[in-house]
């Protein structure tokens, strides 16, 4: 089908495969979270099994989980959002299905930064939309500005903050200027949050401080440790609300059962300020480490990776990270895999496993490199 021709699949697959064959690999291409969730989690699903719970929920969500959501972003951001505008879904893959679904029409055209995580493009593929790609580099922070869609001919902008690969913030004023920009050339705006709360300086703004008639995805994935449950979640301007409910009836039926029941007791914030914190040591261990290695642009202020330059070793991502997978045992993703603007540069390091584990394969990247290229 032609609307599928461009769909690519994930590098790091691949990847993760490879790895699969050396007992030793130390993994810094996985982007999940290796901490366990909070025990109020397992509890409340183990309950929801005692009681068979196995019936299908309402179509947006269990109400009560959805009340959930609106009291986070009350005590996180100050904001009120009413819970019939917030739809969970399997994934915040579902979501961004879903805004897509509304924001655009057949062969309209979406801006999209690049580098970026992959999925974007894909999911517009899917849909029959055009991703067009800002080239964003780190002059900008990696960010998307005004100024880089004053040329475009977009009916949507998505915008991830935190970014994945590049750890990049929008600030306060960026997101405030970017959403009245958009509002003001008839721009529908989608935002990314999926890694909010693994903001190490400073303050994360939810896009929902700045306007109501903009769509804000986020999910149980990545803060919360819960990937494989598969829960995400949309909230959609008060106008798309009937049609999001019959979208996702026909996308979903409803989101996965259990999964909304643990979701419940997610927001443990005494256990999930020792994620951060967590995560945070890990940050900014192995940005010490990676730093006299590879050229980094910025000290990633989000989420959970380090976007490298390796160019002083290579201009071949996708083998630079076969050739340190085969001879060091280390599990890195190649920059190709998050567009093309310069990506070949660039790999992805991601500390989603313990320091001890990372201090030991940093020293076999260090090894292998010193042994390789004599300049190092």
């Amino acid at each position: 089908m032609k609307r599928l021709k461009n769909l690519s699949s994930f590098i790091v697959m691949d990847i993760v495969k490879e790895a699969a064959k050396y007992p030793d690999a130390i993994h810094f291409e996985i982007g999940q979270p290796d901490i366990a969730p909070s025990q109020r989690v397992k509890k409340a699903m183990q309950k929801a099994l005692d009681k068979n719970s196995f019936a299908y929920t309402e179509s947006l969500g269990l109400g009560v989980l959805r009340e959930k959501i609106a009291a986070y972003y009350k005590s996180k951001y100050g904001i009120d959002v009413p819970k019939e505008r917030i739809i969970i879904t399997p994934g915040t893959s579902g979501a961004f299905l879903v805004a897509y679904s509304l924001a655009l029409d057949y062969n309209e055209s979406i801006g999209l930064p690049d580098p970026g995580y992959p999925c974007y493009k894909n999911f517009a593929y899917i849909l029959d939309i055009k991703p067009v790609f800002i080239n964003v580099f780190k002059n900008s922070g990696y960010k998307v500005t005004t100024e880089h869609l004053k040329n475009l001919k977009i009916k949507a902008l998505q915008i991830s903050s935190p970014a994945n690969p590049t750890g990049n913030v929008y600030e306060k004023n960026d997101l405030k200027e970017l959403i009245g920009y958009c509002e003001k050339e008839n721009i529908k705006y989608i935002s990314d949050e999926l890694y909010h709360g693994l903001v190490y300086e400073g303050k994360e703004h939810t896009a929902l401080e700045f306007s109501d008639e903009i769509f804000v995805i986020n999910g149980f994935s990545k803060y919360f440790c819960l990937p494989g449950l598969r829960l995400g979640w949309i909230v959609v301007p008060q106008r798309y609300t009937k049609d999001a409910e019959k979208i996702v009836q026909n996308l979903f039926i409803s989101p996965p059962t259990l999964s909304q029941y643990g979701a419940l007791e997610a927001f443990d914030e005494e256990y999930l300020s020792k994620v951060k914190k967590t995560f945070k040591k890990r940050r900014d261990f192995l940005y010490e480490a990676l730093k006299d290695i590879f050229e980094i642009d910025a000290k990633p202020q989000g989420a959970f990776y380090i976007w490298a330059d390796i160019s002083k070793y290579s201009d071949d991502s996708l083998s630079f990270a076969k050739e340190l997978l085969e001879n060091s045992h280390t599990a890195v993703t190649p920059g190709l895999d998050f567009g093309k603007n310069e990506t070949e540069r660039y790999i992805r390091f991601a500390y989603t496993t313990d320091i001890e584990k990372m201090k030991e394969g940093v020293e076999r990247i260090k090894e292998y490199l010193s042994n390789r290229y004599q300049s190092f």
